[in-house]
């Protein structure tokens, strides 16, 4: 048994390994963003957090009795996403606790690699966000002079996800969002990387768009059409358009939902397999994680959405399959093939 599913696992790797590796060079331009808005520390924040997941395989490897697979990059690509969710002042401890959560009980507990019902990364957000709030959704402002070892000094401020909660409007300017400079997580800010990230991806073809776009298009429709903004949501539909897309700017900026686009929702074994099934899963997602936002006490809902939808993955594929198993269905023959 112990032997069958090293060959799966190992077949697995073969197949979508190439994924996580090119998530950890999508990671590295946003860790030199970040470094020129914060300092140094968030890439020794990257470095820490690197040497935590590879460790963990590594122990998890002797444990289980098997060989170190060194192709394996999937703990190093949790690590960094979660690493790039923080803020640059999150402490080394809560960091650590953040991959060790997400790699040995969002992963290994379930089986290892190609085994997790649940992204390993949204598991270790998720663990050190209800534990330790004041450490995650706190964020110092851009070009900031952070200490190495001991931030406890630096000044910090709510993100643009309080403020859109408030019922107010950021003043952030486009250029800004585009460079990232407001107070976010440290990967979560700079657009213009994200989606330079998002089309190295795509043409890897390692993003699912139908899952991706739709996500974004869910989360957008409700921003537009039903706002946070009361003076906004009890006016004309075409009196407020463009106040309504200005909204949708910053709402699909801030809360990490860009950045969970392109680096969490593609996840091989956690999203769907079927086009149909990406684009429920991806609409779903959006409808969920903007729940948690307009209704949740947390600004970045989209980790605790995702857990919810990974649990519904699996059964979005099936209920997909026998749509298209139906007599007269034209998709029959493409389900055959």
């Amino acid at each position: 048994m112990e032997q069958t599913i090293r060959e799966q696992q190992a077949a697995a790797l073969a197949q979508t390994g190439g994924y996580y590796k090119h998530i950890c060079w999508m990671a590295l331009p946003l860790v030199c963003m970040s470094a020129y808005l914060y300092g140094p520390r968030p890439v020794l924040l990257c470095l820490v957090a690197l040497l935590t997941g590879n460790l963990c395989d590594r122990l998890v490897a002797l444990l289980r009795r098997r060989v170190y697979r060194s192709g394996d990059w999937s703990n190093e690509s949790f690590a960094l996403v979660i690493a790039l969710l923080m803020p640059a002042t999150v402490s080394w401890y809560v960091l650590v606790v953040a991959v060790l959560a997400g790699v040995l009980i969002g992963k290994e507990a379930f089986g290892g690699y190609s085994s997790y019902p649940f992204h390993p990364a949204a598991v270790g957000y998720v663990v050190v966000a209800v534990s330790w709030p004041e450490q995650v959704f706190l964020y110092p402002q851009p070009y900031a002079q952070i200490p190495l070892w001991d931030p406890s000094g630096v000044a910090l401020v709510n993100g643009m996800s309080s403020t859109l909660r408030n019922g107010g409007l950021p003043t952030v300017n486009s250029w800004s969002l585009v460079l990232g400079e407001f107070a976010a997580p440290m990967g979560s800010g700079a657009v213009l990387i994200l989606l330079a990230c998002a089309l190295f991806l795509l043409a890897q073809k390692d993003l699912r768009p139908a899952a991706a776009l739709s996500f974004l298009a869910a989360s957008a429709a409700i921003v537009f059409f039903f706002p946070r903004q009361a003076d906004l949501l009890h006016t004309g539909l075409l009196e407020t358009a463009l106040p309504r897309l200005n909204l949708v700017k910053y709402e699909l900026v801030s809360g990490a939902t860009l950045y969970s686009a392109v680096f969490l929702i593609s996840e091989p074994y956690t999203c769907p397999q079927r086009k149909l099934g990406q684009v429920l899963y991806g609409a779903l997602l959006g409808c969920v994680s903007m729940s948690f936002r307009y209704f949740g006490v947390y600004e970045t809902g989209v980790c605790f959405a995702i857990l919810i939808m990974n649990s519904l993955s699996g059964w979005l594929d099936r209920a997909v399959d026998r749509l298209y198993s139906l007599p007269g269905k034209a998709g029959g023959k493409e389900a055959a093939s």
